[in-house]
């Protein structure tokens, strides 16, 4: 059994990876601004409420764990296709010292398809589109991803397709080859299972899979 840190754990992604990881028998440190409000009650997850960009606040959550999933997102708005995004650069701003600090090797963070250099991967539509929905979101995404590949963190940096909330099929797709990466669509479940399977027994370090069906 692990104990893994879940930052990013009230919803979407993140919520399925504690689900999936409760399910596999590992104990689970959710930390979100409202991890209370979680709706599972399991006497192996332990509900943190924390500001994941305040460094100070994060630095207990990491005692005790054996690695850190980062599934932080932000709902899709039209407020936020007009302003700037910094919540990705400045969680992971204040989580990679942290891990050093607390001698934490193995990070395991979620960004998307779209993200560093799978935005050539696109067609030209593809990208048109999401540039306009996304594109500040992404910007932040990008930062994000420098700075996880500066570190000397065992990281693994996970681009999903887009999302759906469909059941796990528990087929799809590890896209590792840069002239493999294609859009698709994919379950959250699938994502958080994948997440899961690299956090308790990594097969991948320092690559960016594209994940999809």
């Amino acid at each position: 059994m692990h104990k893994l840190l879940i930052i990013g754990a009230s919803g979407g992604i993140g919520r399925r990876t504690v689900e999936r990881a409760l399910a596999d028998g590992h104990a689970v440190r959710a930390v979100a601004r409202r991890a209370s409000a979680i709706d599972i009650d399991d006497p192996q997850l332990e509900k943190c409420d924390i500001d994941a960009t305040d460094a100070k606040a994060l630095r207990p959550a990491l005692d005790g764990v054996s690695v850190v999933i980062q599934a932080i997102g932000v709902a899709p708005s039209l407020a936020r296709t007009l302003r700037p995004v910094d919540l990705f650069s400045k969680s992971t701003a204040a989580l990679l010292p942290e891990m050093a600090r607390a001698g934490l090797r193995r990070l395991v963070s979620v960004t998307g398809f779209g993200a560093g250099d799978s935005r050539t991967a696109m067609s030209f539509l593809e990208r048109t589109g999401h540039r306009a929905l996304l594109g500040r979101a992404y910007d932040d995404k990008d930062t994000q991803e420098a700075m996880i590949r500066e570190s000397d963190l065992d990281w693994l940096i996970v681009r999903p397709t887009i999302l759906t909330n469909r059941p796990a099929r528990g087929a799809y797709k590890v896209l590792l080859d840069p002239a493999e990466w294609r859009n698709g669509l994919i379950a959250r479940a699938d994502v958080a299972d994948f997440l899961v399977r690299e956090a308790v027994t990594p097969r991948h370090s320092r690559t960016t899979p594209v994940l999809t069906n």
